[in-house]
């Protein structure tokens, strides 16, 4: 009997992935001279299509150049080249796999020797302790500035689907700039951006609808946030509940759930709150719980190694099982 993890997923944009594998969004940070993808990352993708991988969703992808995790990460914004791109997806696409290309603006989780325009909701700087000077001073963005920032991710949206690729994430989990909207802790805005839930999750329910409306019916939406933010006081699973519900309404194909930020690195296995997750398939009890609200079809990464336990996921109802360092 064939498992049920190389079995078809149709999504809701009318795509459909070969099976129920993805390989998760890792930083890969092997971007050419431009922040451009070259020999090296197509190299790298060829070899995960090769693999068999029914979805190959990138490394994340930066919205504005001005705003970079590291040196070697790729930008794609209005004024890029197509031509590298064009080639980075037909590299990852070459055995039937469906790539999607990770969208991100990290917001506060920028290291102060990359320099740029360290935004974030609001001015509450990143505390790592001893560590917390390595990253930059965030300033609170303004209105101009939230616009301009949806603005960047429809627009690369748009220039994804141009170059070939099948799909884009946002990337609204691990502590990065939507993220930070998402959570208490660093959303300490008094406007129509902060305070509730409702208000906290508004400036994703318009990436999406903006993005979406750029770009073709048949390319899929997908977001990425936390189960929770692992963070006493932070974003939580009945919060994750309420922003999915909302996600509902709109057209989104995929929602996959992790946790954690750079201050609570749950996607890494551990916790600034205490709590203990699972030695494997460490998201697997929250998305169980989130996904019974959900409509879209549901992924989960972290610490997923082994078929048995692709297959225990599948079993408790989630759609699509995220590896990342077991393929890496």
């Amino acid at each position: 009997m064939t498992s049920p993890v190389f079995s078809p997923l149709v999504l809701p944009c009318g795509a459909t992935l070969p099976n129920r594998l993805a390989k998760a969004a890792m930083e890969e940070n092997m971007a050419d001279i431009g922040q451009v993808p070259g020999p090296t990352l197509l190299r790298l993708y060829k070899n995960w299509a090769e693999g068999g991988t029914g979805l190959l969703i990138t490394g994340n992808v930066m919205v504005d150049g001005r705003a970079m995790t590291g040196s070697g990460g790729v930008v794609l914004d209005k004024h890029s080249e197509i031509a590298p791109f064009r080639a980075w997806a037909n590299a990852a696409k070459h055995n039937n796999t469906q790539v999607w290309m990770q969208l991100n603006h990290p917001g506060r989780q920028v290291y102060a020797a990359m320099g740029g325009d360290v935004l974030s909701p609001s001015d509450v700087a990143i505390d790592l302790g001893k560590h917390s000077h390595l990253f930059g001073k965030p300033r609170a963005m303004t209105q101009q500035d939230i616009e301009q920032l949806i603005q960047r991710f429809a627009d690369s949206a748009l220039k994804a689907e141009q170059s070939g690729f099948d799909g884009v994430q946002i990337h609204a989990a691990h502590g990065y700039l939507i993220s930070q909207f998402l959570s208490p802790l660093t959303n300490k805005r008094k406007d129509k951006y902060g305070g509730s839930i409702k208000n906290r999750m508004r400036l994703l329910i318009e990436v999406i609808k903006a993005v979406r409306a750029q770009v073709a019916p048949t390319f899929a939406v997908a977001v990425k946030i936390n189960s929770a933010d692992f963070q006493r006081g932070g974003f939580d699973a009945d919060d994750a509940k309420v922003v999915i519900s909302a996600m509902n309404e709109l057209a989104v194909d995929l929602v996959e759930l992790s946790g954690g930020s750079y201050e609570s690195p749950a996607m890494q296995g551990s916790t600034a709150d205490g709590r203990t997750l699972q030695r494997e398939a460490y998201f697997l009890d929250f998305a169980k719980e989130i996904a019974q609200v959900a409509t879209m079809p549901i992924m989960t990464t972290g610490g997923v190694r082994r078929l048995a336990v692709a297959e225990d996921v599948l079993a408790q109802g989630i759609d699509v099982v995220g590896m990342g360092t077991a393929l890496a």
